[in-house]
């Protein structure tokens, strides 16, 4: 099969370009033809074995020749743009569309897609609406927080939902939301689980301090509970900056590495300033392959959303056999519980810092517990272990 993928983001940096760019290569990797068309703001971009990329060129600190003059929209924040869709006026807005459009139908014409595979029910991807070939999209979550935050573009989503024959839903939750906003279209709906990336995302022997020292780090000996992902409003960093203060009084001996970058970054900062926490410190965003460092070198890694639409960063920590502490809400409870790690209300700070307390307790008593949290995952939500459902959903929209 031809699929041309179109998400709204790079390949790097955001859970929906992760997701992307996982399944272009698995599918490639399966010997499928794979076309991604993709917003980028700078010349020399990522290339991935078996997978054609098409890219929207926006402006950021690069001048590019003949890109769009302003960087390219998002719905919370992302590593190289903090342009939300609501700041593009209204000639950005029909700029941005109309360069989708002529990507999207010169690859239609060109290329002859047998099936589209458009990310987020948004914007992007109704621009496919009615090009002749099977639309099929997927609920990122995010989407459906643009959706609720201005109804001046809920035509997006809404034709993008009119003119798709299914709808991939990552989580329950995720699956839940769609069927409350869109209940017209429930028979479109299709459960997939979200996948890693094995190559990527794996155990590793790793010295502590060599691996933090390239943050700049000092290590003396902690334990090390890691968060990592945007620092954006929705993801709760402000919970477990309160849940380090509860930790340092209990336990000075837990170091708390935050990786990751967003709007929220100096709110944090001036936070942990103010409740003085020498326990906790900010590493920017960093690559994939240096998560998966910190992924290995952490006793438990930390998922304090108030929301998230699935969680693939616990997903892959548990690749690395990191336990998880997350939120009893949204995605995460699809799949981490107490043989992995353990849940806790949202907002609960005090409850956070026990659970992170006694998961460091359990991992670091049991070093095999790695192995258990290891296999799970990779049985479970390997890419590799999951293709072939969506590849029997595109062969499913062509009968």
């Amino acid at each position: 099969m031809k699929i041309l993928m179109i998400n709204h983001f790079p390949l790097e940096g955001s859970g929906s370009g992760t997701y992307t760019k996982n399944l272009a290569m698995q599918l490639a990797e399966n010997g499928h033809e794979v076309c991604v068309i993709l917003p980028e703001n700078r010349s020399e971009i990522p290339q991935y074995k078996g997978v054609r990329l098409h890219p929207v060129f926006f402006t950021d600190t690069e001048e590019i020749p003949g890109a769009l003059p302003f960087n390219f929209p998002c719905f919370t924040t992302h590593p190289r743009s903090v342009v939300a869709f609501k700041d593009l006026d209204e000639a950005q807005m029909a700029a941005y569309l109309d360069a989708f459009k002529q990507a999207i139908d010169q690859e239609v014409a060109d290329w002859q897609p047998d099936v589209i595979h458009g990310q987020h029910v948004w914007a992007l991807p109704s621009l496919a609406v009615g090009c002749g070939v099977p639309l099929v999209l997927t609920a990122h979550g995010t989407d459906l927080m643009g959706y609720d935050k201005w109804p001046e573009m809920r035509h997006f989503a809404e034709r993008a939902m009119d003119g798709c024959v299914k709808v991939i839903c990552i989580s329950k939750d995720n699956e839940a939301l769609i069927r409350k906003t869109f209940p017209a279209h429930v028979d479109k709906i299709q459960r997939m689980r979200n996948g890693y990336n094995p190559a990527i995302f794996f155990p590793q022997q790793l010295d502590r301090a060599e691996v933090l020292g390239a943050y700049g780090v000092e290590y003396a000996g902690q334990r090390l509970a890691l968060f990592a992902g945007k620092l954006t409003n929705f993801k709760g960093v402000d919970v477990l900056l309160d849940a380090a203060a509860i930790i340092a009084q209990k336990d000075p001996n837990v170091f708390i590495p935050i990786a990751g970058d967003g709007e929220e970054r100096a709110n944090l900062e001036a936070q942990k300033e103010r409740l003085g926490l020498p326990n906790v410190q900010f590493l920017g965003n960093v690559t994939q392959d240096a998560l998966c460092r910190l992924y290995n070198i952490a006793d438990v890694d930390l998922v304090p959303s108030r929301r998230e639409p699935f969680g693939l960063v616990a997903v892959e920590a548990m690749a690395c056999g990191t336990p998880v502490v997350a939120t009893n809400e949204g995605g995460l409870p699809d799949f981490v519980n107490d043989s992995v790690g353990g849940l806790v209300p949202v907002e609960d700070a005090p409850a956070l810092a026990d659970k992170i307390l006694a998961v460091l307790d359990r991992a670091v008593g049991n070093p095999a517990w790695r192995a258990d949290i290891q296999e799970y995952a990779e049985k479970n939500y390997s890419q590799a272990a999951i293709i072939q459902e969506l590849i029997a959903l595109y062969q499913s929209v062509l009968a």
